[in-house]
């Protein structure tokens, strides 16, 4: 598998070219967001770690020119920790956010996330997590084989979640898909239907292991 690392820290990049290629991954480096774009577009990576603070162009306008012709998965790892800029990367069409420094456990781990949801999200009709069955075909869903019975909107959020799995989704990008509209503002509705799929799904519903809350940014399901 192929990974862009995109980022101005020559030490940082040399680090993660040994880990990575030492756990099977073939490495291609770009120290500005020019040269990333460029790398993106002629080694066709599998996947991309990008730091935001990086010369010529920043990381969110690579994660924009990316965007525009690749849906290849793209993990920011980025020493900015405020939600703002997470929250700008993700809606840029970042899949997940890692902040510096990290330990290398976690971003492989989230590496073989993106890996995983990148076949899931167009080779698999159904997602599976604890004991609950999303049929994204039949637009069902059952837990333990018996079927359960969710609101339109409860499904449309659920359904989202279930195209992205692992992924980390804004709440404004949950506003825009389910109310197809970024004009909604959220005042509480996405607290209110996540806590009644909780309850739907969630073997502990007040501690969630599958539908999990990121503070300040949005939400992310955990399937098995």
């Amino acid at each position: 598998m192929k990974v862009l690392i995109a980022d101005d820290d020559p030490q940082l990049v040399r680090a993660l070219r040994i880990t990575l290629a030492a756990h099977g991954y073939d490495v291609v480096a770009a120290s500005d967001g020019a040269a990333a774009i460029a790398a993106a577009a002629q080694a066709h990576p599998d996947l991309v770690l990008l730091d935001l603070g990086m010369p010529r162009l920043d990381g969110v306008q690579v994660i924009e020119a990316i965007r525009g012709w690749s849906s290849v998965p793209i993990l920011v790892v980025s020493g900015r920790t405020g939600s703002a800029d997470k929250v700008d990367a993700l809606d840029a069409g970042a899949d997940d956010y890692v902040t510096k420094p990290f330990q290398i456990d976690e971003l492989l781990a989230r590496l073989r996330a993106l890996s995983r949801r990148q076949g899931a999200a167009t080779d698999e009709p159904t997602v599976r997590f604890g004991d609950v069955v999303v049929d994204l075909a039949a637009k069902s869903v059952t837990r333990a084989g018996t079927t359960v019975h969710l609101t339109p909107t409860e499904w449309r959020m659920l359904e989202f979640l279930a195209r992205n799995p692992g992924a980390l989704v804004t709440r404004q990008t949950l506003l825009k898909e389910i109310w197809a509209s970024e004009q909604v503002s959220d005042s509480g509705y996405l607290r209110l239907y996540i806590s009644q799929l909780r309850k739907k799904l969630e073997r502990d519903p007040a501690h969630p292991v599958h539908l999990l809350t990121e503070s300040g940014m949005g939400y992310r399901l955990v399937t098995d």
